[in-house]
């Protein structure tokens, strides 16, 4: 079986290469087929590679496509990546550039640079740069330096541009944008991050202290230090050979064989995962979001409801422009994608759900496509675009907003209550607690499919395999008489109490269809009557539940409690539907499991991993609910 590498990182990397290809058909949405664009491409463009260098003396390998047309100047528009700029080679073209295949015709110069010390450009690689705020020298450099010295490069020896630069990328290349997005250069006229890494500690590496094992284990086979600049794939360390991820993660054992049996040492950037389990200083300096101030220029952020890997970084990419840029255009989209699907997919289909429309084209022409001629080609006319474009699941339409969350959304608390009820009202009555086992030697799987451990599907899958577990409590309203939209984010308290001395709590949040829901022709093989559809969910590492930064053990069988921040929604449970929540300690191998002792995780042996009790509280003595936004 292929890494979660070959699955993941390969897939951004040859995305502007990917983007929107598919077959030419009477439905299909785009302009031209792949081969017309790539064409194109070739008779309209010329392209040029250089090593531009930067303050410090470093030489970034830079790609530059060019438009043949010289009878009318040309915006550039550019990528900044840790996953190569391939295909190498003046005579070897993308068959798309830049960001989507609505746009290629508008002849932007595309601009593609391998970031420093990675593939072909000089210089030391380091993961989520820290930014410096303020450089006490020439020579001092971040990543928002690098754009700065790129965008001042090209405007000084490209021949036939207009003045404008733009930028964007889409994970790791949007945690770039987001940096570029702070160089203060004048000539950057617009930014859009996507699905940007925001903070690692939060985003891909753990989920509030969870270590996202599987993400990351197959990742960094691939994705490794590099001993000077290079044009060459490297070697996998090692291949996973079991097309069973629950099964392979499981015999692997603790958390720490990943490492001593695997990478040995081999790749420093999965061992500081090691070396940094607690949010510390390493994670905070590599956090964007306090440094996102002083953007003069326009930004649009841009992310799925369902992404798998950096829902943290597009909510609060977004939230903190917005909080600490007053005045700037900073447009926010937001789509039934999973991570980068805006950019490779049709959009119109996800796992067992169809959205009855091409999300992902849509997007293209109608939002990014105009966003990007506004501000980069001048145009006086104003920008005919919300300040929030959502689409709005299970409704399955898009909705305008000129505020995020939206106005007129109410905050309400959904409690848990006894009986495995769920409702707007804490329980008077009944029992003051659920129980369930939590074993790590049997942990719930995070999906009831065969994958290799990350499977972006299981953001919107079926849960009756979870809820059928003597490990998985379920609550769940009455039939809803109304629909019912929630809007913005979604916060849990829990209280709760364990027999051990830690535990991971998870939340659920499930939208349950109707008994008699109706099937779908496309999918014969899915019953759709009393369907659990997951639309959002979250881990949190019970020891940080007080303080990120200081691990605390809990006290066995006392009551204390726990909050778990879900991410943003925009959801509506409709009529004859249920709203469902669900609560359990493990989802595997998503997040590597908890010893349930009180013991450094990534040191933990064997028997440290113990059996243990939870109980989540819902009486008088102990509320647990949900903080939701209800958009009337």
């Amino acid at each position: 079986m292929p890494t979660n590498f070959s699955k993941v990182a390969i897939a951004l990397l040859l995305m502007p290469m990917l983007a929107v290809a598919q077959p030419a058909t009477s439905t299909n949405p785009y302009p031209n087929t792949f081969a017309q664009d790539s064409a194109y491409t070739r008779e309209k463009y010329q392209k040029t590679e250089f090593m531009v260098p930067m303050r410090d003396g470093t030489k970034l390998f830079t790609q530059i496509y060019a438009p043949k047309d010289q009878s009318v100047k040309h915006p550039i528009i550019m990528q900044r990546t840790p996953y190569s700029c391939r295909p190498y080679g003046p005579d070897q073209f993308r068959p798309r550039i830049g960001p989507n295949a609505f746009m290629l015709r508008d002849n932007y110069i595309v601009v593609y640079q391998d970031v420093r010390g990675r593939w072909a450009s000089e210089g030391t690689f380091v993961e989520m740069t820290p930014h410096v705020d303020n450089k006490k020298s020439k020579t001092d450099h971040d990543e928002a330096s690098d754009t700065y010295d790129t965008i001042d490069w090209l405007l000084k020896n490209i021949s036939n541009h207009n003045g404008n630069v733009g930028q964007w990328g889409i994970s790791y290349p949007g945690f770039f944008t987001s940096a570029g997005s702070v160089s203060g250069h004048p000539a950057l006229k617009a930014s859009s991050p996507q699905a940007p890494m925001a903070d690692l500690w939060r985003d891909d590496a753990f989920h509030n202290g969870a270590f996202q094992i599987a993400a990351n284990f197959g990742f960094y086979t691939g994705f490794q230090e590099q001993k000077g600049p290079t044009k060459q794939r490297p070697t996998p360390l090692f291949e996973i050979n079991d097309p069973d991820g629950y099964h392979f993660y499981l015999n692997m054992g603790p958390t720490a064989n990943s490492e001593s049996q695997y990478y040995k040492g081999r790749n420093t950037y999965y061992h500081e995962n090691f070396e940094h389990p607690d949010y510390d200083d390493h994670w905070k300096k590599r956090n964007i979001l306090p440094h996102l101030k002083g953007i003069k220029h326009a930004v649009m952020v841009v992310g799925g409801w369902y992404d798998e890997q950096d829902l943290y970084g597009t909510f609060n990419t977004y939230k903190a422009i917005e909080k600490q840029n007053p005045g700037i255009q900073n447009i926010f989209v937001v789509g039934p994608w999973v991570h980068g699907g805006w950019a490779r997919q049709s959009g119109q289909t996800l796992a067992d759900l169809d959205f009855g429309s091409q999300t992902s084209p849509y997007y293209q022409e109608t939002i990014e496509a105009k966003f990007f001629k506004h501000y980069l080609f001048n145009e006086t006319t104003p920008l005919a675009l919300p300040e929030a474009t959502l689409f709005e699941t299970g409704t399955n339409r898009w909705r305008s907003f000129d505020t995020y969350p939206p106005k007129g959304t109410v905050q309400k608390q959904l409690y848990l209550q006894a009986n495995g009820k769920l409702g707007f009202s804490a329980s008077t009555t009944g029992a003051t607690f659920s129980e369930f086992p939590s074993d790590p030697a049997h942990p719930v799987p995070f999906s009831s499919k065969i994958n290799d451990g990350f499977s972006a599907d299981y953001m919107v899958e079926d849960q009756r395999f979870a809820s059928s577990r003597p490990d998985v409590l379920t609550f769940q309203t009455d039939v809803l008489t109304d629909d019912l939209t929630l809007a913005g984010p979604i916060v849990a308290q829990l209280t709760v109490s364990t027999t051990g001395t830690d535990a991971d709590w998870m939340i659920k949040v499930i939208d349950v269809y109707p008994s008699d829901a109706p099937e779908n022709p496309k999918k014969p093989d899915v019953v759709y009557g009393d369907y659990q559809q997951l639309v959002r969910s979250e881990i949190m590492r019970g020891r940080y539940r007080n303080n990120t930064s200081k691990p605390e053990a809990f006290t066995p069988n006392q009551p204390t409690q726990v909050p778990i921040e879900l991410q943003d929604v925009l959801h509506t449970f409709k009529k004859g539907h249920r709203l469902m929540v669900q609560v359990q300690s493990t989802c595997f191998p998503l997040a590597d499991r908890n010893p349930q002792t009180f013991v450094p995780v990534f040191s933990a042996k064997e028997s440290d991993y113990q059996k243990a009790t939870h109980r989540v509280y819902h009486g008088k003595s102990g509320a647990s609910f949900l903080k939701v936004g209800v958009l009337n």
